[in-house]
């Protein structure tokens, strides 16, 4: 077999069934292949950011990596803000990025480019293959390394002639690490600071937000009055009726004073210490409060979950959990705006939902609207690159075929990556996108006021307004393939998703929505 064959080969055998794709020339013999490993099932994308973001989405779905082959230093570079975000995520990725043929490089072609140093600012590992004999190794490698803790983007750099040489062969899975049990003093530590009486919260990560660890924190908090958040932006967070509800740290540094005031200790579970998402003139960037100890229960490599229900049963062996009771808002009535359109998505929200949130300054009533819901995950924008919301769902959505996805979408950033519809239509995903149209960058707006600059002027506001034209999502969706109705009302938003979520298939249904930053 060729290198090509080989590499597919230990992917599949190595639990890498899916390859979402934009390939070139380079990459042809990898296409090829794809004949001779019937079980690798390669996805088309349009544009690269597509792909790297749908790998994301799968893999927070699939809890096992996805494969995503691209084109040689640009279209490396076109995939690389999904990538940022999967980084930033732990999500388990294999990233193969085809190159010249080895011979071919000295001469310095048109797309010749350092593909190393770009694949080095999003990878936690990487490697050049250089010999067709070691293609399968390096394969198997690469999936062991995106599924070790703390998890992220493996990057393998091919060669097109080592893909097209013969002598390939297929390597065996190579077991990736576990996660490590948390040491005996970090759960001690957490339990003086809990026993202590003095104001404590508790900030879940990573896999902390997973059902059982969500129960193990409540538990602590019903027995200790532990506050507990989530970080502002989780990979997967589990939600609805029957689930703990947790509010997650604000996005505005503001918010995260408010909610910090007071405290003095702050107990890490697999989340970072909060910093400000960026530098403002005037304001701290570090914002734990002053006098305020932080203790870490367990890094990003550690097993939180485990230490949390360690926890649990040290501080709250008896106490039960506080679990969200079923509820649902009322349909609401007349002309769609910021703060009723979440009361729609509440009440109508489907069992066992997927939901990929990107809808920005629209959605930031989502989480109480939906907090009685039926039970549902949440995937975020964990690491802040927009243009990440239609193509995480497209992974999600091939992932988990028996769950219907619900993508919550703003118009600016869905522009990045548009064109995840028509890989919507041509996979036939069961995909609803409700596609908030405010026809202007909102948070922008609120960012030049925050940093301090001079707002008034008509050519500042005129670089952050999405109109003349208007954007008419309708008529993008329907050209991809998607079926799309417009809604202006909060009637026509709600008959709109129950037809959406009756028919099997992908819907886009474009919201006319305010804008909630004028």
């Amino acid at each position: 077999m060729n290198g090509a064959q080989a590499l597919i080969r230990t992917l599949v055998d190595s639990g890498v069934d899916v390859c979402f794709s934009n390939p070139g020339t380079s990459e042809m013999h990898f296409v090829a292949a794809l004949d001779s490993v019937p079980e690798m099932h390669g996805v088309l994308a349009l544009f690269e950011g597509v792909a790297t973001g749908a790998a994301d989405g799968y893999a927070r779905m699939a809890d096992k990596p996805a494969g995503v082959l691209l084109h040689l230093g640009p279209g490396l570079g076109n995939g690389l803000a999904n990538l940022h975000n999967a980084r930033r995520a732990a999500t388990p990725v294999v990233n193969i990025v085809g190159d010249h043929a080895l011979d071919h490089k000295r001469y310095d072609a048109p797309l010749e480019s350092d593909i190393d140093a770009i694949a080095s600012a999003v990878s936690n590992w990487q490697r050049r293959s250089e010999k067709t004999t070691d293609v399968g190794r390096d394969a198997a490698d690469a999936v062991a390394a995106a599924c070790s803790p703390p998890g992220g983007v493996a990057t393998l750099i091919l060669p097109a002639d080592v893909s097209w040489s013969e002598g390939g062969q297929a390597a065996d899975p190579v077991r990736p690490q576990e996660r490590t049990p948390v040491a005996e003093e970090a759960v001690i530590d957490a339990v003086n600071a809990l026993t202590s009486g003095e104001r404590t919260v508790i900030l879940l990560g990573g896999a902390a937000t997973r059902e059982p660890a969500l129960v193990a924190a409540s538990r602590i908090s019903a027995a200790s009055g532990a506050i507990v958040l989530a970080e502002t932006f989780p990979a997967r967070i589990t939600r609805g009726a029957g689930v703990p509800t947790f509010d997650r740290l604000g996005y505005l540094a503001e918010q995260v004073a408010y909610q910090l005031e007071g405290v003095q200790h702050l107990i890490l579970a697999g989340a970072r210490s909060p910093v400000s998402f960026f530098a403002y003139p005037g304001k701290a960037s570090d914002l734990v409060p002053d006098g305020c100890a932080v203790h870490t229960l367990a890094g990003a490599s550690e097993d939180a979950a485990g230490a949390l229900e360690r926890l649990a049963e040290v501080i709250g062996k008896d106490a039960e959990p506080v679990l969200a009771a079923a509820h649902r808002p009322e349909l609401p009535t007349g002309p769609l705006t910021a703060q009723n359109w979440p009361d729609v998505i509440g009440a109508l929200l489907p069992e066992n939902a997927i939901v990929a949130d990107e809808a920005n300054t629209s959605g930031v009533l989502i989480p109480s609207a939906t907090a009685g819901s039926p039970k549902h995950d949440v995937l975020t924008l964990t690491g802040g690159a927009i243009g990440y919301g239609l193509p995480v769902a497209t992974g999600a959505a091939l992932a988990c075929p028996d769950r219907p996805v619900l993508c919550l979408q703003a118009d600016g950033s869905a522009m990045y990556t548009i064109s995840a519809l028509w890989t919507h239509a041509r996979e036939n995903l069961n995909i609803t996108t409700v596609l908030l149209n405010n026809s202007a960058y909102a948070i922008l707006r609120l960012e030049l006021q925050r940093v301090g600059a001079q707002a008034g002027g008509p050519r500042a506001k005129d670089l952050l307004d999405l109109s003349r034209p208007d954007l008419d999502f309708v008529s993008i969706a329907q050209g991809m393939g998607v079926p799309a109705s417009k809604a202006t009302t909060a009637e026509e938003l709600a008959e709109a998703l129950k037809a959406a979520f009756a028919e099997p298939g992908p819907h886009l249904i474009e919201a006319i929505v305010p804008a909630m930053i004028p």
